[in-house]
């Protein structure tokens, strides 16, 4: 639980209030190493549209971190769905083969160009693959692009960002440093 905590300081979530940010046990995608792409679709944030993107995250079971405000104040997550959330893991499933590696927290500075951008998976909704990769359980998930998670503002060109995602992987998952 104190790492949990450690973890909401670090990513300056300072933005939420303490009832808002809720620690729940179970089953959640950990998205902190996937690239994504686009839907085509648009999605709300706080009023504010987004483009939509998808991406391809495992699904692990233990303590994670909610907003409260975009799981409909739950950490029960639909049938055959589960939340996006964050946890601190030193290592979990990562693609392209899903063996579990080292999280390896890099930045990058987000660009114009096809794929230059980041995302926001965290508390957002995933529909669980039917079959597991490497016995691995995967799940789709469904989230804004270039939407900071501390203050779902848009992030624009020229923006530092946290991901564990790897080089070269599409509009990683992360968050802003600003």
């Amino acid at each position: 639980m104190k790492t949990l905590i450690l973890m909401v300081a670090l990513f300056s979530f300072n933005a939420y209030a303490e009832d808002i940010v809720k620690v729940c046990v179970g089953e959640y995608a950990l998205c902190a190493a996937s690239g994504t792409v686009e839907t085509g679709k648009i999605i709300y944030v706080n009023n504010v549209a987004f483009e939509e993107g998808v991406s391809v995250c495992p699904v692990l079971t233990g303590e994670s971190l909610a907003d409260m405000t975009l799981t409909d104040g739950t950490c029960d997550a639909p049938t055959g769905q589960v939340w996006s959330l964050f946890s601190p893991q030193s290592e979990f499933p990562q693609a392209p083969d899903w063996k579990v590696k080292p999280a390896v927290i890099r930045t990058f500075v987000t660009t114009g160009e096809k794929g230059g951008g980041m995302s926001n998976m965290w508390s957002f909704p995933c529909v669980v693959r039917k079959h597991k990769i490497n016995g691995v359980k995967l799940a789709d998930c469904y989230g804004p692009m270039n939407e900071s998670p501390k203050n779902a503002q848009p992030i624009g060109v020229g923006i530092t960002i946290v991901t564990q995602a790897p080089e070269g992987a599409p509009n990683p998952v992360g968050g802003d440093l600003k």
